[in-house]
């Protein structure tokens, strides 16, 4: 589909009751109970009926951001601990090694470039 088209069909749906203001409320409360966006996507679409957060000009990372919290760092960290406990657990597992040695080289370059 073109982008033109998709950008028409992006309209705000007239039974959508919530506001912007309402919104960024809403992902920053569910942010404090500690939720990652991804999850804070789903809860909007499943509980409060927001299809897409784009429909508001917003994206979750960016709100999530304007309060000082990097995602994607909490993210990887919470990977590592659960790779690291996964590997305690099952010494053989070679491919979890490989990945977490992956994934802690992704957590060392985003905390070196966000504390730039």
């Amino acid at each position: 589909m073109a982008k033109a088209k998709i950008q028409e069909a992006m309209e705000k749906p007239l039974w959508l009751k919530y506001s912007e203001e309402e919104v960024r409320s809403i992902i920053l409360k569910l942010e404090d109970k500690g939720m990652t966006s991804e999850k804070i996507g789903l809860i909007l679409r499943d509980q409060y009926g927001i299809p897409k957060v784009k429909l508001f000009n917003l994206k979750i990372k960016e709100v999530m951001k304007d309060k000082f919290a990097e995602p994607s760092v909490i993210n990887l960290q919470n990977k590592v601990k659960k790779l690291e406990e996964h590997n305690k657990k099952n010494r053989q597992d070679k491919k979890s090694d490989r990945a977490l040695i992956l994934t802690k080289s992704k957590l060392k370059k985003r905390t070196d470039y966000h504390s730039k």
